[in-house]
């Protein structure tokens, strides 16, 4: 009765958050938080059962319906679990990315359910309107439980094809730690460290997939940076400002030894270990200036053939400007400006309006940079484009 049903299964799991928060800072934090979550929303499953059976006068059965949905409403962190996937998360991750439903609609329930994001902020990952990704969720859950669904872990063949789902789950999760939506932090770096958490799991659970230690490789740089991202006072700090000593030089090897073994299993790279020898790029520079913008930029190119995408044509034309010059930099810009996903995305006018500004086209800047920040929701990120427009100003 309880199985398959998706909507519940998210109810019982805050229920179960919200117990740990009243109970924890009291008793402490046990041994195993993930099991007495687990059994913590097993057991408010059993309550809800046992009301909805003396609802309706079936108290005979009320023994047996315990134990048919005991083990199959949510799974149990027993041992046998644990030495397929040793985390509850990533279990329940590959529970949720069922190849019933779109990639599209996978990634986007798994977010909502176990990765902590909003609707909102699943919608900036996608650029798609909120109403989309809201959509899209329901009907993911109403797929799910008309199908009856069990909540099983997969194992074998089933495992690896839901993977390439679960990674992208892991990318969006450390994205969105990495540059929040919305907020009064620039960072979530909690989530960065969830992300990393998932994806070190992954490479042990498929050590023979170059795009996991892609992945991997990828989340390590960039978590290398992320103490020198902001001031003391939380304020950013773009790349090419940082104070590079302060990056992590030990997440810095670790991510530099996932690349070389994403590389070492042969054939042609894929976008997360591409993704990943541009980060290297930046971190193998000592200074900014060292930076190879040149490599940087065949990689952009090797990308964008292999996954094209408005957001990598960007990031393409930041490298083309910098390797080139921003003339270049700004023809690439200036032709995804018609792009109905970069409508609302505040990255394209931040963009322009450095290219702008570089080219002495101050006016023009100016109003790019108002223009990103009315579209940022983040307050950090915000401050800074109104001082980068208020620079520009200064100057003319």
């Amino acid at each position: 009765m309880l199985r398959g049903d998706v909507g519940l299964a998210e109810d019982l799991a805050q229920d179960a958050l919200v117990s740990a928060l009243e109970t924890w800072p009291q008793a402490g934090v046990p041994d195993n938080p993930g099991a007495w979550l687990m059994s913590t929303a097993r057991n408010r499953a059993i309550d809800r059962l046992r009301h909805r059976q003396l609802a309706e006068r079936k108290q005979e059965a009320l023994a047996i319906e315990i134990e048919e949905h005991l083990n199959m409403s949510i799974p149990a962190p027993d041992a046998g679990l644990d030495e397929v996937i040793g985390d509850d998360l990533l279990r329940l991750v590959f529970t949720a990315c069922h190849p019933l439903l779109s990639t599209e609609a996978r990634v986007a329930l798994t977010l909502r359910l176990l990765g902590g994001l909003s609707t909102d902020e699943i919608a900036r990952a996608f650029l798609v309107s909120e109403s989309t990704i809201a959509q899209r969720i329901v009907r993911a859950k109403r797929s799910l439980a008309e199908a009856r669904v069990p909540f099983e872990v997969p194992r074998g063949a089933e495992l690896a094809v839901r993977l390439g789902s679960v990674l992208e789950v892991v990318y969006l999760i450390f994205n969105e730690g990495y540059s929040a939506t919305a907020g009064e932090e620039w960072m979530r770096p909690a989530l960065c460290e969830d992300a990393l958490r998932l994806g070190r799991i992954l490479s042990g659970l498929a050590p023979r997939e170059p795009e996991v230690h892609g992945l991997v490789a990828l989340m390590e740089i960039q978590a290398s940076r992320l103490r020198a991202r902001t001031r003391a006072n939380g304020e950013p700090i773009l790349l090419l400002d940082q104070d590079r000593s302060r990056w992590d030089q030990l997440l810095i090897r670790r991510g530099l030894a996932a690349l070389k073994r994403a590389e070492s299993l042969g054939g042609a790279l894929g976008p997360y270990a591409l993704q990943a020898a541009i980060a290297a790029c930046h971190a193998r520079a000592r200074t900014a200036a060292d930076t190879d913008w040149v490599r940087i930029t065949a990689i952009y190119d090797a990308l964008a053939q292999l996954r094209p995408s408005p957001v990598i044509e960007l990031n393409r034309a930041v490298a083309v400007a910098m390797a080139f010059g921003p003339a270049a930099g700004l023809e690439i810009a200036d032709r995804l400006i018609a792009e109905p996903q970069f409508a609302n995305y505040h990255l394209l006018p931040a963009v322009r309006g450095d290219l702008l500004a570089k080219l002495g086209r101050r006016a023009e800047a100016v109003a790019e940079f108002e223009r990103a920040a009315s579209l940022t929701r983040n307050l950090r990120e915000r401050d800074l484009l109104l001082e980068r427009a208020a620079n520009v100003i200064r100057a003319l």
